[in-house]
């Protein structure tokens, strides 16, 4: 259970660390890990705090507007902002943060550190695990770590090339806008069936256009750096 629970993790990490020409020192990797496993703590205390704020003690949500809140308010805003912050920690004063492609790679650290023990805790909880493990392999832990490339590729462009606001905005912005929308697809069932069914479908396409996009901002990035 503890190696289905891990290896997707493992996997994309060492998938993102072989990208990387100049590699970033093994103890800032394992910082980055840490403080994504770290995070787990205040985003379960800020994500019960609002999803008890929403629907109260005994609430479920009832409906799809529902289930959309939950997923922007009690899952994506509150776990890409403790990424953020994490990321922001281990960068401000890092010395081998001198590549482009290296805010990428710090990112997915953070990410999948804590997409590894979200996992454990997923896969744990459940009788049926081994399905868990397998569904959460294709989506939910590749989801974390193409969340984190678009997270790391815009706090990138920001420190190397572009100041603006709007890039700002972006680092944030378009992680949470991704990991708000994957988790509303994927949350639609809790409602209605049927617009489960089709939201499983649409989540499927959803993912393999953000995957698409997630590698594109890896390539374009690897190339910059080989200039």
């Amino acid at each position: 259970m503890l190696i289905a629970s891990l290896l997707p993790a493992v996997l994309l990490l060492l998938y993102i660390w072989k990208k990387d020409t100049q590699k970033e020192p093994t103890y800032m990797l394992m910082k980055a890990v840490s403080w994504g496993i770290g995070i787990i703590i205040p985003v379960v205390v800020v994500e019960n705090l609002m999803e008890l704020m929403l629907f109260g003690e005994n609430g479920k949500p009832t409906t799809l507007v529902d289930t959309t809140a939950l997923a922007f308010l009690v899952a994506a805003i509150p776990e890409e902002g403790f990424k953020l912050l994490a990321l922001w920690m281990v960068l401000k004063k890092n010395p081998f943060f001198d590549e482009h492609f290296d805010g990428i790679v710090y990112a997915v650290c953070i990410g999948l550190g804590f997409a590894a023990v979200e996992n454990i805790s997923y896969v744990f909880s459940h009788d049926d695990w081994a399905s868990v493990a397998v569904t959460r392999a294709l989506l939910a832990v590749p989801g974390h770590y193409a969340f984190a490339v678009l997270m790391g590729y815009y706090y990138s462009v920001y420190h190397f090339v572009n100041r603006s606001p709007i890039v700002a905005i972006c680092v944030l912005f378009v992680p949470v806008l991704a990991h708000g929308a994957y988790d509303a697809l994927a949350m639609a069932s809790m409602v209605n069936p049927y617009a489960g069914s089709i939201g499983f479908v649409v989540l499927i396409y959803f993912c393999i256009k953000m995957h698409k996009r997630a590698q594109a901002k890896v390539v374009e990035l690897v190339k910059k750096d080989k200039k």
